[in-house]
């Protein structure tokens, strides 16, 4: 859960579920305390020999979450599509395309963005405990961009000691605009003495979107970063924190079909 997100009303009833809750704590002082939390149940569980088991069942915890959200996201979506003004559907149909596949198209269209979205945050988080698992001093902070006025900062997922980590579950943008914000991103971060490590799980397959992909693996490379994708990205995540994320995943997936089965 990405508490940084959270409500004031849903930060204190979190923080009062953990014992962590100070009457009169300002909004940071309850998201470092929540961190704090988090990290001594870690450590406690890495020192007696049960980081893996506590990491498989915090990463099967955030899939239920996500999940159960996402689910209730598309629900509402499609509750709500039912009061649609379709008169659109018109030009669908003068180029062939009849009422139901409009509707179907129109549905599947509304329901992956929160798929998409919902999906690459997941991955993102679940890698984010991997290397926090491993690295106590690791975190996610923000440098200030030294090169223009927008944006005013850039945000570093997991700094791995001077290893600055950009977690992406994937990145099919085609936009030129992109390159340019992402090779000002790798200059500031390289600027404040980070290497700058791109980390994409799965690779686009369109050539247009796989070509914006080299240039920043060019970009990456040619500043001294890394960049890691596909099987490569899931590799290096093992290697450097020394836990296997697709695996987990994997189980989860089998555990869940398993449980389908017997239901």
């Amino acid at each position: 859960m990405k508490v940084e997100k959270l409500k004031k009303s849903e930060l204190d009833a979190y923080c009062k579920g953990l014992g962590v809750y100070i009457k009169g704590a300002t909004r940071a002082d309850h998201i470092a305390a929540i961190y704090q939390s988090r990290r001594t149940e870690i450590d406690k569980a890495i020192e007696s020999g049960n980081g893996l088991k506590l990491l498989e069942y915090k990463v099967n915890e955030l899939a239920d979450e996500y999940a159960y959200n996402l689910k209730d996201k598309i629900i509402n979506r499609r509750e709500d599509m039912q009061e649609d003004n379709n008169s659109h559907h018109l030009i669908y149909n003068v180029l062939g395309i009849s009422n139901n596949e409009g509707f179907l198209i129109d549905e599947y269209q509304n329901t992956g963005r929160f798929l998409y979205k919902y999906a690459g945050s997941f991955v993102e988080e679940a890698a984010s405990l991997c290397l926090l698992f491993a690295n106590p001093n690791g975190e996610k902070v923000t440098v200030e961009n030294t090169q223009g006025q927008k944006p005013r900062t850039f945000e570093i997922d997991f700094l791995n000691g001077r290893d600055a980590i950009e977690l992406k579950w994937r990145d099919a943008t085609t936009d030129g605009d992109h390159i340019t914000k992402e090779h000002t991103r790798v200059q500031v971060i390289r600027k404040h003495g980070y290497r700058p490590i791109r980390v994409m799980f799965y690779y686009p397959q369109r050539k247009q979107a796989i070509k914006v992909q080299e240039c920043l693996e060019t970009l990456y490379h040619g500043i001294g970063g890394k960049y890691y994708a596909g099987d490569q990205a899931w590799e290096y995540l093992y290697r450097v924190s020394g836990y296997d994320l697709k695996s987990i995943l994997i189980h989860i997936v089998q555990s869940r079909n398993d449980e389908s089965t017997n239901d």
